[in-house]
């Protein structure tokens, strides 16, 4: 992508331009490069790819030890820059021809499917950005439906009342009673139906 796209892209607004020193990691020397002040970090990605002949498929940019990604929550991402800011390139190295490899680290890691509602992708950022949850806490938060949530807390909620009113071991007998009866009135007649057939 050539510099004066980018440029289109910002709607015709004349930003100002400011010069960032690129460091490649390998054997090449520092560059120099001139850039808006204020682009997308895809469109960066672009243009260092472009001026440097490099993959960007492969390219990792990295600006005070974060890794700079193109776009979180299916939102571009913005990069603001000052003169003389300095950006680490690194290149990942491309498997070798004929070798099937994945990338088993993308694969293990935990994701949201594409039909998710937006405030659990909100809420899924946060978690894992902000907090830097891991990943197996995430599976454990996300598989749980929000009606399992609502009895769990109702279940701990109940738990301190019935410690505060010293009813342990009967309020233990009534949960059992209440999830038996549940599974009586609900679940049993749903699984003789479908057992018959009329589910099936």
């Amino acid at each position: 992508m050539r510099m004066e796209e980018i440029v289109e892209e910002t709607n015709g607004k004349h930003e100002k331009m400011v010069e960032i020193t690129l460091k490649i990691i390998g054997p090449a020397r520092p560059s120099r490069l001139h850039v808006p002040c204020s682009l997308r970090v895809h469109d960066l990605r672009k243009l260092i790819a472009g001026k440097n002949r490099l993959p960007v498929e492969n390219l990792k940019l990295i600006s005070q030890g974060k890794v700079l990604h193109d776009r979180e929550d299916e939102d571009d991402i913005y990069i603001q820059l000052n003169d003389g800011d300095s950006l680490i390139v690194a290149v990942k190295p491309k498997a070798p021809s004929g070798l099937d490899i994945d990338d088993d680290e993308e694969d293990l890691k935990f994701q949201l499917p594409q039909s998710t509602s937006w405030w659990k992708k909100k809420l899924y950022s946060f978690l894992l950005n902000r907090l830097k949850l891991p990943d197996i806490l995430l599976m454990a938060i996300f598989s749980l439906s929000l009606k399992a949530w609502i009895l769990v807390i109702l279940w701990f909620i109940l738990a301190h009342v019935a410690h505060k009113w010293d009813l342990g071991p009967l309020y233990v007998s009534w949960i059992c009673l209440l999830c038996t009866a549940v599974y009586v009135c609900w679940m049993y007649p749903l699984f003789t139906c479908w057992e018959v057939g009329l589910y099936g």
